[in-house]
């Protein structure tokens, strides 16, 4: 079977390739003016062609190249996880602010946190070359939690007592949160100190 991308593929790696640069550009100047490095690390990913494929089926839509690239948005996708909460949101206002890509989506699930506690900061943006790539910000902690619940979840996903499990994630995604919001603290009174 051929390749969902097609003759996509170099092309989508050098957009991601280009867009993970200006991640890193971006994070040696936040370095630089604030003395903190803004990013734990940065994940990015061309969906596998599997993947991709049983998305399309899911969502009715035809197994080409066109459809995974241009009406599904993640066929590219680049994780930042940062440090801190402020790190997240100014990461995201630097991206926001690049005249090479445009940002046609975003969606806060850390203002706004899924039912099951979820938290990350969803930007999907469209690269000149016209391919969609969905950035996710989020800190370690929400992305600890994310991890493992993607385990617990995705793994065994006809588990008896759900309502139970779901009422456990959010609890502990909260606990999480509470302590993002304490680091974020700390931080803040370290950086008050200096000034």
């Amino acid at each position: 079977m051929e390749d969902i991308y097609g003759n996509h593929r170099d092309r989508m790696q050098e957009t991601l390739d280009q867009l993970v640069s200006r991640v890193k550009t971006l994070r040696e100047e936040m370095s630089q003016q604030t003395e903190f490095d803004p990013i734990e690390h940065i994940l990015a990913r061309i969906k596998s062609d599997q993947s991709m494929r049983d998305k399309l089926r899911r969502k009715g839509l035809p197994q080409t190249a066109e459809a995974a690239l241009f009406q599904l948005h993640d066929a590219l996708g680049v994780r930042i996880v940062c440090g801190f909460l402020s790190d997240v949101y100014e990461m995201r206002d630097r991206i926001a602010a690049q005249t090479d890509y445009t940002v046609v989506e975003e969606r806060d699930y850390i203002r706004q946190a899924k039912p099951n506690g979820y938290r990350s900061y969803h930007m999907i943006l469209r690269t000149q070359a016209g391919y969609y790539v969905e950035v996710q910000l989020r800190t370690i902690s929400m992305d600890t939690w994310a991890a493992l619940e993607h385990h617990l979840q995705y793994k065994k996903p006809h588990v008896g007592n759900q309502r139970l499990i779901v009422q456990e994630l959010k609890r502990c995604a909260d606990e999480l949160a509470s302590t993002d919001v304490s680091m974020q603290t700390i931080r803040d009174m370290i950086l008050n100190e200096r000034d």
